[in-house]
């Protein structure tokens, strides 16, 4: 946990904020703990009964969700409530395909701060409990992502 720490207050790769740069941002905060970070899981895993992405549908399924979010620039454009429902709703289908073994939760946060970034938003880092990010998230996977969606906004500024 140190090294994850250590590297999360260093200088996060540059990018597009692509599958690529998701990708680096994994491997950045994970190098030093996992010797496949930023590699996609070769197994299947699952949560609470609930299955994620089979590992040889990842590839796919997480083009897809980054395809349905659409271009990074146009959604900075948008009101900060479509923002907000648009990312939540993309942060979900990322969360599915869980493409890492570990680590998953704190590269969709770290993606996510990048993103508000991106659109001209600060973020409240004080918001997020762990605990009501998991239910969220939990809630997200079974199609329930207004709890999702307030939190996303409550988090960007």
């Amino acid at each position: 946990m140190a090294f994850f720490l250590i590297r999360a207050d260093e200088p996060l790769p540059s990018g597009h904020l692509d599958i690529a740069h998701y990708r680096r941002i994994h491997h950045h905060l994970f190098q030093d703990v996992y010797e496949w970070a930023g590699e996609y899981r070769s197994v299947r895993i699952g949560k609470g009964g609930n299955w994620f992405c089979f590992p040889e549908y990842i590839p796919q399924a997480l083009g897809q969700a980054f395809a349905d979010y659409g271009p990074i620039d146009e959604i900075a454009k948008r009101s900060i409530r479509e923002f907000a429902q648009l990312t939540a709703h993309f942060l979900a289908e990322i969360n599915a395909v869980h493409p890492f073994r570990e680590g998953n939760g704190r590269t969709q946060l770290t993606f996510l701060t990048m993103l508000a970034a991106n659109a001209g938003y600060s973020v409240n880092d004080s918001i997020l409990e762990p605990k009501e990010v998991l239910s969220a998230m939990i809630e997200s996977f079974c199609g329930q992502e207004e709890r999702l969606f307030r939190l996303v906004l409550a988090y960007i500024c």
